[in-house]
């Protein structure tokens, strides 16, 4: 007919393995920064100095499971 239901505990263990697997894979492996600039402000005023800063990063992102797909 169909496979017999997962029990509790198997599920859960499954669901802990997806989370332990997405805590030890590498997010920056298939990404590169090719820019980052900062730029920054200081403004006196009534309440005291404040600084102001802008961050921008440009990065590539490789999508490895697409293959050579199109080539």
């Amino acid at each position: 007919m169909g496979e017999p239901k997962k029990s509790i505990m198997r599920s859960l263990g499954e669901f802990v393995g997806h989370i332990a697997k997405g805590v030890r894979t590498d997010v920056e492996k298939d990404r590169k920064v090719v820019r980052r600039e900062v730029e920054e402000e200081t403004r006196d005023t009534e309440s005291g100095r404040v600084t102001i800063r802008r961050t921008t990063i440009e990065e590539v992102e490789i999508d490895r499971s697409q293959g050579d797909q199109g080539r």
